[in-house]
């Protein structure tokens, strides 16, 4: 199979930072964004950013920006479908997705969730840890997008009711530390810089 694009879900509306985007807040001497792109960008062929709005705002990383492709601020599907269009294009069969705000994923997210689909009718798997699943980190086929698109114009919201229709897979990985500790609060972001610290 060839290597996966990916998708980095930035879409949603950080209402607990006070709004704005949360990938564009500070890490260490970068941003998150910076963060998930030093870790994502060594496993994958090609990457993008889902959000909505000005796309300049995140001009300076160089990648192209993709809105939602169905109204209304739906959830983190319609990211996955954003990147599974634009993948299309591009002749890519599979996405991982990965979200703005989870500075420490693993750096072998991409290989384990390809692993983990191995053999599967569909290259469909999502990422666990003893605590459960986290559907924003996730492989998708390109070839069921047009099957995600119906679902989520017919109302479908939950990930994870989608990926469990369609069988997929799940990809282990250890905790704790919780490798997909991500920034919803200050809290949360104070400790990140302990963590990234902690990393240096």
């Amino acid at each position: 199979m060839k290597q996966p694009y990916a998708i980095i879900l930035a879409g949603g509306r950080a209402t607990r930072m006070g709004g704005g985007d949360k990938g564009l807040l500070p890490l260490g001497n970068a941003t998150l964004m910076d963060q998930v792109l030093e870790r994502l960008l060594p496993q994958v062929a090609a990457a993008a950013i889902n959000a909505n709005g000005d796309p300049a705002r995140f001009a300076r990383f160089g990648l192209p920006v993709l809105a939602d492709p169905v109204a209304g601020f739906v959830g983190p599907l319609a990211g996955v479908l954003a990147g599974l269009d634009w993948a299309a294009g591009e002749g890519a069969e599979t996405v991982v997705s990965v979200a703005a705000d989870t500075p420490f994923f693993p750096c072998d997210l991409a290989a384990q969730l390809l692993l983990a689909a191995e053999g599967k009718q569909a290259p469909l798997a999502l990422a666990a840890t003893s605590d459960g699943r986290h559907p924003t980190f996730g492989l998708w086929p390109v070839a069921l997008r047009d099957d995600l698109r119906a679902a989520l114009e017919g109302g479908l919201r939950k990930v994870v009711q989608w990926t469990d229709a369609h069988g997929a897979a799940t990809a282990m990985f250890p905790s704790p530390p919780d490798p997909f500790f991500n920034v919803n609060t200050p809290e949360d972001l104070a400790r990140a810089q302990e963590m990234q610290e902690a990393q240096a």
